[in-house]
């Protein structure tokens, strides 16, 4: 077997990551962009500064690794989940995508649960209208902008816009489509109900596939702008944080993905269509066929102490922050931090939750201050982590961690997730493009069924034999997030 490319199509930026048949990355490229905000709470791109990205990426990725366009077998996509789309009959964008951190349709998920009925919603889809998710991005189109909504003719996500150009198919992947917000969980499609009830057109949405499905081949107009072989299969791949977790392995139920960067990520593979009654934390569709996921996902995580620092210690390395911090007693002598500094997804869905600091005394110093904000993001992680179980999610046994959080060993306190004995912490660096040119190996080399529960390189193991206090906070700072699944074991 040759070469498999992985195509992340983030927020800032596109990347191509080259895997040869071991899993061994070979070379990674990258091509970066902004994103406009024209009114307060919008966040929109044009659709061809990801094309535009790709072609370069991909370029970049060949060339790095000494790699010529054949030498590439298969292609798969990943990226920003949530983003609309909207496309003529031609294929051409309509107007700028509209974001998943686009803050706009708060009236819009108010009308959504009008239109559908607020329990029913959670029980087709999984989850509660949120700001965030594609169809309250359709119901202002459709409510503000209606010279475009008459155009409509084609809806996709951000990555398949790319799929599109490449290859020149309508297509999507169920763990991407289940974010929309338009998905029947259980019947892993689109809901022919909540489709209805919005008043959106059955035939502009696209045909979904499993994640190691073949969806199309590239074209030769495609191939001629990257320098891939024409007829080369790209499999349908999935959204940013389901491809996270099959980079990491995260593919079987008692196994958790945690993706610690600005925001944290608490993803957990389920076996049937589990979700919050509240619709607190999220349901999608996996990426792996015949697997479901939970998800909570807190917006200032790393972010939070970023934030301390830059605030209270500027240019003082995080290593000599939070070292100090490891001195200080379970609990910061009282001090609680609450970790709402962007307002909050899980466990409150409230962008206008606000962080704090409660307790302060004079007996409190900057090594306090850090102290409670790694406690209060471990309870935030935490809060998520009960809902999750209390819906019927497996205790988790094992977590696989990645982001730029992980890579302190105070951060990677968080392997406390998995305080059972005999659990395990994985670590690993290209999560979602890793994750797609994954999947299409083993699509290619196996069946979709194939994927393996454990990384070349990975298991370092994790202690779990540390005191600790589960009212108060982890037993040293050493050990952010103990506290997360002590009580989850009994």
């Amino acid at each position: 077997m040759g070469f498999v490319l992985g195509i992340d199509v983030s927020t800032t930026a596109t990347k191509a990551i080259v895997v040869d048949a071991e899993g061994v990355v070979r070379s990674v490229g990258t091509s970066e962009y902004g994103f406009e905000t024209p009114h307060p709470l919008w966040s929109e791109q044009s659709p061809d500064q990801w094309w535009d990205a790709a072609v370069e990426a991909i370029e970049r990725a060949l060339t790095i690794g000494g790699l010529a366009g054949a030498d590439v077998e298969a292609v798969g996509l990943t990226g920003q989940m949530h983003g609309a789309v909207l496309l003529d009959r031609d294929g051409w964008p309509l107007r700028p995508a509209i974001l998943w951190n686009d803050q706009r349709t708060g009236a819009e998920c108010d009308a959504i649960r009008a239109a559908v009925g607020p329990e029913r919603l959670i029980a087709i889809t999984g989850n509660d209208a949120l700001t965030g998710f594609t169809a309250p991005k359709l119901v202002w189109v459709r409510d503000h902008e209606p010279d475009v909504w008459q155009r409509v003719a084609h809806l996709l996500l951000p990555k398949d816009y790319v799929r599109l150009l490449l290859t020149g198919d309508y297509a999507v992947d169920k763990a991407d489509g289940a974010g929309t917000l338009l998905f029947d969980l259980a019947a892993r499609d689109w809901s022919a109900e909540v489709v209805a009830a919005l008043e959106i057109d059955r035939a502009w949405l696209p045909q979904t596939f499993e994640g190691p499905q073949i969806t199309g081949t590239i074209g030769a107009a495609a191939a001629a702008a990257t320098g891939l072989q024409v007829g080369a299969p790209v499999v349908a791949g999935g959204g940013d944080q389901a491809a996270n977790a099959v980079g990491l392995g995260a593919v079987a139920a008692g196994t958790v993905a945690l993706s610690l960067g600005t925001s944290g990520v608490v993803f957990a593979t389920t076996d049937g269509p589990l979700f919050e009654p509240r619709g607190r934390v999220h349901a999608f569709c996996h990426a792996v066929p015949g697997c479901w996921h939970m998800m909570s996902v807190m917006l200032s995580a790393a972010g939070s102490l970023r934030w301390l620092r830059d605030s209270v210690a500027p240019g003082v390395a995080f290593a000599d922050l939070v070292e100090p911090s490891a001195g200080v007693p379970a609990g910061s002598n009282g001090l609680l931090f609450l970790p709402y500094l962007s307002g909050e997804r899980t466990p409150h869905a409230d962008p206008l939750a606000r962080g704090a600091f409660v307790g302060l005394t004079l007996a409190h110093d900057r090594r306090h201050l850090t102290r409670a904000v790694l406690e209060g993001v471990a309870f935030g992680l935490r809060d998520g982590l009960d809902l999750m179980v209390a819906a019927g999610m497996p205790a988790p046994r094992q977590i696989r961690a990645s982001g730029g959080g992980t890579a302190s060993p105070l951060w990677r306190g968080g392997r406390g997730l998995v305080s059972h004995r005999g659990g395990r912490l994985d670590q690993h660096g290209h999560g979602h493009a890793g994750g797609r040119a994954r999947t299409r190996r083993r699509a290619l080399c196996r069946g979709a069924r194939a994927v393996p529960r454990a990384l070349p390189g990975a298991g370092a193991d994790v202690p779990a034999d540390v005191t600790r206090d589960a009212r108060v906070g982890p037993a040293s700072a050493v050990e952010l997030g103990e506290l997360l699944l002590t009580d989850l074991a009994r």
